[in-house]
C-alpha cells in the first residue's frame, strides 16, 4: 500500500474549506492524509471541528509573538516537526514571506475567491459584483512569493444573478469551494498537473 502524504493546514476562522479537505483525505482512496491543523487565533471555530475529526492541532498566536519573523519561524517549527509534505492554506488571513514561502516552495496551496489573475486580495465579492461580471469563481493556485499569483491548478466558476448581494454571492462562492479545494488537493497529491475546472449555478 502507498504510503500517504501528510499534510498540514493553516486555518483563521471557521474552518469550512479546512473541513471539506479533510472529509475528502478520509476517503480510503485518497493519496494523501491531514496531520495537523494550525491557527493564528486561538478562538478559531475551525479548531474545535479538526478536534471532532480527531486531527491534531497547534496554534501559533500572531498577537503573542514580537512581529512577523518570530510568527513565521514558530510555525515553520511547527509544520517541519509535523512532517508535513504539503501545506494548505484554508481561509489562512497571514500574508506570508517570500522568506517562508520559500522554505515550502511548490508545497503551499491556497484558494482564493475569484477567478484569478482578476481580484487579487481582499473584497473580491464586492469588486466582482461592481465590474458588472456575469461569472465569478474561486482559484486553488501555489503559493508564491507575490500574493495570489502562483501557478494556477484548478478554477470553479458561478454564475453572478440579477439580485445578488456580497452575501448571497460570497456563500455560493464557498458552496463552489468546498468541492474545488479537495479535487484540486487530489489532484496534486497523485501529482496529476491537469488544471481542474468546475461550472457551477
Amino acid at each position: 500500500m502507498r504510503k500517504k502524504l501528510k499534510v498540514t493546514i493553516l486555518i483563521s476562522g471557521n474552518g469550512s474549506n479546512m473541513l471539506a479537505l479533510i472529509n475528502d483525505m478520509m476517503e480510503k482512496d485518497h493519496p494523501a492524509e491531514p496531520i495537523l491543523v494550525i491557527s493564528d487565533r486561538p478562538d478559531a471555530k475551525g479548531l474545535k471541528l479538526a478536534k471532532s475529526k480527531n486531527i491534531k492541532t497547534a496554534i501559533v498566536n500572531y498577537k503573542k509573538c514580537s512581529g512577523q519573523q518570530e510568527f513565521e519561524e514558530t510555525l515553520k517549527k511547527s509544520i517541519s516537526l509535523s512532517g508535513a509534505e504539503i501545506i494548505c492554506l484554508a481561509g489562512f488571513m497571514r500574508i506570508l514571506s517570500p522568506n517562508f514561502v520559500n522554505a515550502f516552495k511548490n508545497q503551499i496551496l491556497n484558494i482564493h475567491p475569484s477567478i484569478l489573475p482578476l481580484f487579487k486580495g481582499l473584497n473580491s465579492h464586492a469588486r466582482a459584483l461592481s465590474s458588472g461580471m456575469a461569472v465569478h469563481g474561486a482559484t486553488v493556485h501555489l503559493v508564491s512569493e507575490e500574493l495570489d499569483n502562483g501557478k494556477i491548478l484548478g478554477q470553479g466558476i458561478v454564475k453572478i444573478f440579477e439580485g445578488d448581494t456580497e452575501t448571497i454571492l460570497a456563500k455560493r462562492v464557498l458552496k463552489l469551494e468546498h468541492k474545488l479545494y479537495p479535487r484540486v488537493l487530489r489532484n496534486f497529491s497523485e501529482k496529476i498537473s491537469e488544471k481542474i475546472v468546475l461550472f457551477d449555478s
